[in-house]
């Protein structure tokens, strides 16, 4: 009989948690499967869609809410669909310039401590709720014709990078990544340039013109649009799984 009270060595604390991990792994993968066809359903409804990032902390009244409200109001005249987290702050901007234009949007919302749930503007038959972060950005990127990225923190930057990486390494067609805030941004990029670039020699130089940065709403659309009439016949889904 094992005693539960006595301390377990680091190997056979290892050894428990392996067999542990073993018996979840079939049932991770009907979650995971769930997810995905819950997401697949529901953005073939909405089509080619502009995915907007940006952080869950940005307050209404702030300039960077109000800029990626108006972008949202822009891209959806233009015919997208609007993809934001679902949550608060860019992300309800998002969806609010969207809504008020009679554009369609949706919501990816997953279980975060600054992110209450799916903000207002967000139709209750285009919420999806995700366990997953990898589903989740799946969702982003394979409906994506643009990503538009606002200021953000940890969570932002990781979307930016995969969607740059997904890119860089050719697993899904080039889409316009534009980064909104120049003063925000030109540190990320400088540091890029100078020091990832010219010192490490870690990435291409090609690899600075992924992401253009812009300040205006405006921009961003004028972005968009001159790169699908540079490439006709580009829309659709992206990367296939």
């Amino acid at each position: 009989m094992v005693d539960n009270n006595v301390p377990l060595q680091p190997k056979q604390q290892m050894k428990r948690w392996s067999q542990e991990l073993k018996g979840e792994n079939s049932w991770t993968m009907f979650k995971v499967i769930s997810e995905l066809v819950e997401g697949f359903e529901s953005l073939n409804a909405i089509g080619p869609c502009v995915s907007i990032f940006g952080s869950a902390r940005t307050q209404p009244e702030h300039p960077d809410f109000k800029k990626a409200q108006e972008i949202a109001r822009l891209v959806t005249e233009e015919g997208y669909g609007v993809i934001t987290g679902g949550g608060p702050g860019i992300m309800e901007a998002g969806n609010k310039g969207a809504s008020l234009a009679g554009g369609k949007s949706v919501g990816l919302n997953i279980d975060l401590p600054f992110e209450q749930g799916y903000n207002q503007y967000v139709d209750w038959d285009k919420a999806i709720s995700f366990r997953y972060f990898f589903v989740r950005k799946v969702m982003f990127v394979k409906y994506a014709q643009a990503f538009v990225v606002l200021p953000g923190g940890f969570g932002t930057l990781d979307e930016l990078f995969e969607v740059l990486t997904l890119m860089q390494t050719h697993k899904i067609t080039p889409v316009p990544v534009i980064l909104v805030g120049t003063k925000f941004w030109e540190g990320l990029r400088n540091w890029l340039m100078e020091t990832v670039y010219e010192k490490a020699r870690n990435i291409s130089k090609e690899d600075l013109d992924l992401f253009p940065l812009v300040d205006q709403p405006g921009e961003v659309v004028s972005r968009i649009n001159q790169f699908y009439s540079e490439r006709a016949g580009q829309l659709g889904p992206n990367y296939e799984l």
